[in-house]
């Protein structure tokens, strides 16, 4: 699946506010559904916080890729969003997480799910790819830096 599929610029949040992890998910949700999806945001983000209750989605090295599987949800999305100064995220390194992924999935969709994390997961292992993401400022830019970071990256 490419990620122009699962993933629309208006998925995407450059300038989060958050500063705390209940936030990022609240922000990182929201943006989904300003984006058009119909989802109820109250039961996406306690799944959300039930999955972080088995550990934390913050990867380490300013990353997290918060993910869950949703029953009213007929295809997979992602939502990106950035925080300049940082967000508590519990991460696994224990510093602050800047760059977020947050992947929702159906219920039934255990295949996709772990692809798709796992595509997310090799993009972000490029250095170059993860301070760009840092510095480009245009939304447009972002998205497009998405798109074809994933279409270079091989799985």
């Amino acid at each position: 699946m490419q990620m122009d599929q699962i993933f629309k610029i208006g998925f995407l949040n450059e300038n989060m506010l958050a500063k705390t992890k209940t936030e990022a998910l609240d922000e990182l949700v929201n943006v989904l559904i300003k984006g058009g999806l119909k989802l109820d945001s109250a039961k996406v983000i306690e799944v959300l916080q039930q999955r972080e209750k088995l550990g934390s989605t913050g990867i380490g090295d300013g990353l997290a890729i918060p993910h869950g599987k949703i029953s009213s949800l007929d295809e997979i999305v992602v939502a990106f969003g950035r925080s300049k100064k940082g967000v508590d995220f519990d991460s696994l390194d224990g510093k602050p997480v800047h760059i977020f992924f947050l992947l929702l999935a159906p219920e039934n969709s255990v295949g996709q799910h772990l692809k798709t994390l796992a595509r997310i997961s090799k993009m972000l292992k490029t250095a170059n790819f993860r301070q760009k993401l840092i510095e480009t400022d245009s939304k447009r830019d972002l998205y497009k830096l998405i798109i074809e970071q994933n279409e270079t990256c091989p799985l």
